[in-house]
């Protein structure tokens, strides 16, 4: 009877999820599609074209699908980011740039804390804003808010944060080239600075290797060793909000897209990750984190992500150029 009930019950589930996750799967198809072919950050055109949506979040068919696109998918497209991440990489950039990428990101999150009461923000909002400032953009952003307690302004805040790291990431991407060429930073320095500092992969790559190969190759290694550090802090985030108790439900003790991401590491680490497989999970982490940041947009409304305010954009700019400042002045004194 059970076996007999179960598949039942399994594609009531699937008939409830498929409405929201394929206008979600269809938000991220587009937004791509403006990438390829006009230039526009993927990420941010998700997001835009989800919020132009939030109609269907609020009631009707589509809604749970679009609540398991926003949390679940997001989970699987974090934990396949580990693909990208060996032990070799460590190795090809020695201890001192490895040791300042650590240190740029400790100190990006730690400046954010103490700053936090100055602009009038709490700790969690500023470990949101800092950490994706700090790591990598857009995907850690997602993976933080996945752990942080939910409150009422949660999708607010995570669209805030995703939409303000994406656009100044591509600012970034365009100045930052300008910037080192006009200094006149070698190939090398060049790309520790572009790949310590620039939020999303995508822009370091295009900013590194508008400048040369070397530095292209320079800035996606750094690039990737801040990526790598995305399953740590929010191994380490999770369990001081375990041990505060935060938000009524304490989160698990390693949340299961940290404990995903930090096998795949491992296992690409070892080489036994063929390629092709390493290029399928690449391409699903994207898809899947396009398609959660979709279903995010269609969560947000407009009027609430405009009560963000002032200080919170000033806050994640003052991250920003913290930041560049600190990975320009360890790499000049390392290199």
């Amino acid at each position: 009877m059970r076996g007999a009930f179960r598949p039942a019950v399994l594609k009531s589930e699937a008939d409830r999820a498929f409405p929201g996750l394929a206008v979600a799967g269809c938000v991220a198809v587009t937004a791509q599609f403006l990438a390829e072919h006009y230039g526009a950050p993927a990420m941010l055109m998700a997001i835009l074209l989800g919020i132009a949506l939030h109609f269907l979040s609020e009631e009707g068919r589509a809604a749970p699908g679009i609540d398991i696109a926003a949390r679940h998918v997001l989970r699987v497209g974090v934990a396949l980011l580990g693909v990208r991440i060996s032990a070799e990489l460590v190795l090809d950039l020695g201890a001192g740039v490895v040791l300042l990428t650590v240190a740029g990101v400790a100190a990006t999150i730690g400046i954010a804390q103490l700053a936090a009461p100055l602009f009038g923000r709490g700790r969690r909002f500023a470990f949101l804003t800092g950490g994706s400032v700090a790591i990598c953009g857009a995907s850690a952003a997602m993976a933080i808010a996945a752990i942080l307690p939910r409150t009422d302004r949660s999708e607010q805040d995570l669209v805030f944060t995703v939409v303000g790291v994406t656009v100044l990431s591509t600012v970034a991407m365009i100045l930052y080239p300008i910037l080192a060429g006009a200094v006149g930073f070698d190939p090398v320095v060049t790309g520790v600075f572009l790949g310590g500092t620039i939020h999303d992969v995508a822009q370091v790559v295009g900013a590194g290797y508008s400048v040369s190969d070397g530095a292209g190759d320079a800035a996606t290694l750094v690039k990737l060793i801040r990526v790598s550090l995305l399953a740590p802090v929010v191994l380490i985030a999770a369990l001081v909000l375990r041990a505060q108790g935060a938000g009524g439900a304490r989160p698990p003790l390693l949340p299961g897209f940290v404990l995903g991401f930090l096998v795949l590491a491992a296992a690409n680490s070892a080489g036994i990750v063929p390629e092709p497989a390493r290029e399928l999970a690449n391409a699903v982490s994207r898809w899947a984190l396009l398609t959660a940041i979709a279903a995010v947009g269609m969560k947000t409304s407009i009027p609430n992500l405009l009560k963000v305010g002032r200080t919170a954009i000033l806050m994640l700019v003052g991250e920003t150029l913290f930041l560049a400042l600190f990975v320009l002045a360890g790499a000049l004194l390392l290199l």
